[in-house]
C-alpha cells in the first residue's frame, strides 16, 4: 500500500497558486462540505476553536476522498501536538507564532524522526496506513509540508532566516495578529499594515519558500494573490455563516 501523495505540497513548490477555505467549526460534515467545493486546500483549526484531536481525525477522514489538501493548525508549536496530528494523518501544518528560526528549527525537529529529529515513531498509526506502507519511514518527509506563522514585527524581521531552513516549505502571514502587534487590532487593513504584508511577501519569494496569506475580504484575496502568494484563504466558514445568516434575516426584518 502506498502513501498518499501531498497535492498541496508539490503545487505550492511548483509555484502554483494555491485556493484555501478555512474552517473553524470544528465539524466533519462541515468539512466534507467545503471540500466538496473544490478548493485545493482546507485549514482545519484547533487554535481558534473548538477542535480536538479525535474531531481532527474525523475531518480528516471526510476530506480525503475529495481533491482538497487538508492542512492542521496545531494551537502552538509543541512536539507533542505535532506528533499526534502527524499520527492520525495530517501532511500539512500550519504552526501558529512562530517568531525566530530557533522557533521554526523546533517546529522542523518536531516533524522529523531521529537522528535528525524528535518525532516519536510508531508502526501502526493512520499516517503509514497502520503499518501497511513498507517504506514509510524513508519516504515521510518528501510528504510531509511546515507552513510557520509569521504575526508580529519580531517575526517579520526574521523572515530570511526562518525561510534559510530546510523543512520550513511555506511562511503564512497572520494579518489579524500582525494588525494587533502594529496597534491596530481588529483594523487589518490599515496602510501600513498592508505594505509589511506585501514587503513580507516578496522577502518570502526572494528567499524560494511560498508566502501564504487568510483574506476572507474578496479585493484582499485578490491583492495578495496579485502580489504572488501562493496559498491564500478566502474564506472562513463561520464568518460565513453569521455573515449570510445577517443578510438572509436582514431580507425580512430591515
Amino acid at each position: 500500500m502506498d502513501m498518499p501523495v501531498n497535492r498541496f505540497k508539490h503545487a505550492i513548490r511548483a509555484g502554483t497558486p494555491q485556493l484555501g477555505i478555512w474552517s473553524a467549526l470544528a465539524s466533519n460534515y462541515v468539512a466534507e462540505a467545503l471540500a466538496g467545493a473544490g478548493f485545493d486546500w482546507i485549514l482545519l483549526d484547533t487554535e481558534h476553536s473548538p477542535n480536538e484531536l479525535p474531531q481532527v481525525m474525523a475531518q480528516l477522514q471526510a476530506v480525503a476522498p475529495y481533491s482538497t489538501s487538508a492542512i492542521v493548525r496545531p494551537a502552538w508549536n509543541d512536539m507533542v501536538l505535532i506528533k499526534r496530528f502527524l499520527d492520525i494523518g495530517a501532511q500539512t501544518l500550519l504552526i501558529p507564532f512562530v517568531q525566530n528560526a530557533d522557533e521554526a528549527a523546533r517546529a522542523v525537529r518536531s516533524m522529523r524522526y531521529p537522528p535528525h529529529g524528535v518525532r516519536g515513531v510508531s508502526g501502526t498509526t493512520r499516517a503509514n496506513r497502520f503499518g501497511r506502507v513498507p517504506d514509510y519511514f524513508k519516504r515521510v518527509n518528501d510528504e510531509l509540508c511546515l507552513l510557520v506563522q509569521v504575526e508580529t514585527r519580531t517575526a517579520l524581521a526574521e523572515i530570511e532566516k526562518i525561510a534559510a531552513l530546510d523543512g520550513v516549505d511555506g511562511i503564512f502571514i497572520g494579518p489579524a495578529d500582525l494588525s494587533a502587534d502594529f496597534g491596530n487590532v481588529g483594523r487589518n487593513s490599515e496602510p501600513e499594515v498592508l505594505a509589511a504584508i506585501t514587503e513580507a511577501g516578496k522577502r518570502i519569494r526572494r528567499a524560494g519558500k511560498a508566502p501564504g496569506i487568510l483574506a476572507p475580504i474578496e479585493a484582499e484575496s485578490r491583492r495578495w494573490l496579485d502580489e504572488g502568494f501562493l496559498f491564500v484563504s478566502v474564506g472562513v466558514d463561520i464568518g460565513m455563516i453569521a455573515r449570510g445568516s445577517d443578510a438572509l434575516l436582514k431580507k425580512f426584518r430591515p
